[in-house]
């Protein structure tokens, strides 16, 4: 029970709600107590003060017999009967604590108040009664000339205690009661905290990889599970987008597989049965072996290269002059392009042929150039091919620019993909793994850079390569 979020969030809220509703009953009912302890306090206050204005002569009652001695009229039988009432008692002593007079409503009680002195004359204190119960008693020690005694009243405690005893009957019904709601609030708000959390949980469980199409869909929920919901099907596109590119990837590997070892196993058994008969057909079939397998060889590197490119984890990086690699790119492919009769053209930033300097790996910015220009290369039967250098709000800029067939629309949103060959390129007699493009487009990726392709206007197409350059990412 306890391992299910529902019941520890559910018993956390309630234990600590009820803890909290706990705390402010005690601090209601001691502050009551406290009000009522007041109350009666300030009544035997007051009683006792009226005696003491009537023993100093201050009091309307002190005229009532002025020849009467102030002690003989507090003695007299009734006297002390005008303070007193159904809970409060009046009693006063000599100075050295003998009862001489008391209420009526006392029978044969006695206060025992507390004790008194000349530096502290008036005391309170709370104290039980065997015969009056609990009792608020205010003593007081009287000195005036000629008169020396002790006053004592007392207020009963009883209805205070009855008030304070039915006020915590009703608030133990309110604690129990509202403990009651808040154990049942505390599951229903659990509940419905975490019942969303199970259907994402069960909804989960039910995609694999063969139904990676399947969706939350909670788009309507605006709170944090909505978000998160947002993200696992944000993260399914991906893995479904990524899943699809795989097998789109398997399939067209198989595909461009098959065709050089159809080949290789074919001349294979062509040595086998005419080898030794037929000179030229043994010619013909190992120079056939040997160019499928150069075709494989460097399928297989272009792999192993697009891997690494897509990894970006273990490449080294340092400062390099991007204008210095784009010229080694295009010395290397000048042979090729003059073999074709083309004019390939450098242009570098006036006045720094080695730079803007980037951070990256110059090994593998120099295969994207040499890609893109080798692809040009390719697909362009006459004319120049140009490669400039530019920079463009603090980003270098590379643009291949030839002079060939161009590239469909179509194509255009394709041609980077692996294996992807536009219909000029279909040709075998054109070399290339299709994978040239598709690395190009990884080594951009993993610089923080971008890679696009468009029609020229003239005829032909353009290649952009765009990089952060170190003063834009300083």
């Amino acid at each position: 029970m306890w391992r299910s979020l529902r019941w520890r969030i559910a018993t956390f809220y309630a234990l600590l709600l009820v803890a909290v509703i706990g705390a402010v009953v005690l601090v209601l009912t001691f502050e009551l107590r406290s009000i009522l302890l007041g109350e009666a306090r300030a009544k035997v206050d007051g009683v006792g003060s009226d005696i003491a204005q009537l023993v100093r002569g201050q009091s309307a009652l002190s005229a009532i017999n002025d020849a009467q001695p102030i002690e003989q009229q507090l003695t007299t039988t009734g006297f002390l009967d005008h303070w007193d009432g159904p809970t409060t008692y009046v009693e006063v002593d000599t100075a050295d604590g003998y009862t001489e007079a008391k209420s009526s409503n006392m029978g044969s009680a006695s206060l025992a108040g507390p004790v008194v002195s000349q530096d502290r004359p008036i005391a309170f204190n709370v104290e039980h009664n065997p015969l009056l119960g609990d009792l608020m008693v205010r003593t007081e020690l009287i000195r005036y000339p000629g008169v020396a005694m002790i006053e004592q009243v007392g207020e009963s405690l009883a209805i205070y205690d009855d008030t304070i005893e039915r006020i915590r009957s009703l608030l133990a019904i309110v604690v129990v009661l509202a403990a009651i709601l808040v154990i049942g609030g505390s599951f229903a708000i659990a509940s419905s905290a975490v019942e969303p959390i199970g259907r994402l949980n069960a909804a989960m469980s039910e995609i694999t990889s063969e139904r990676l199409s399947r969706r939350l869909g909670w788009s309507n929920r605006k709170d944090e599970l909505g978000s998160l919901a947002g993200s696992f099907d944000a993260m399914l596109d991906r893995l479904e987008a990524g899943f699809a590119r795989e097998r789109q990837f398997i399939s067209d590997a198989s595909h461009e597989l098959k065709t050089p070892l159809t080949v290789i196993n074919a001349n294979a058994q062509m040595l086998q049965r005419w080898a030794d008969r037929d000179p030229e057909i043994r010619k013909d079939s190992l120079e056939a072996i040997g160019d499928e397998s150069a075709s494989l060889a460097a399928m297989v590197n272009g792999m192993l290269l697009l891997a690494k490119a897509e990894s970006g984890d273990d490449i080294p990086r340092g400062p390099v002059g991007l204008g210095s690699i784009v010229a080694e790119a295009v010395r290397g492919s000048r042979p090729r392009a003059e073999e074709k009769g083309l004019r390939l053209e450098l242009r570098t930033l006036p006045g720094d042929a080695t730079g803007p300097n980037i951070f990256g790996d110059a090994n593998l910015l120099r295969q994207l150039f040499t890609n893109l220009i080798d692809n040009a290369v390719k697909f362009t039967e006459k004319g120049t091919i140009e490669v400039a250098l530019s920079l463009v709000s603090e980003d270098a800029v590379v643009e291949v620019l030839d002079s060939g067939v161009g590239i469909d629309a179509e194509s255009l949103e394709r041609v980077f993909d692996r294996f992807y060959r536009a219909d000029a390129s279909r040709n075998r007699s054109i070399p290339g793994t299709g994978l040239g493009l598709a690395i190009v487009r990884s080594i951009a990726r993993v610089h923080d850079g971008s890679v696009t392709a468009e029609r020229r206007s003239g005829g032909g197409t353009v290649f952009r390569v765009t990089l952060p350059s170190l003063t834009s990412l300083s």
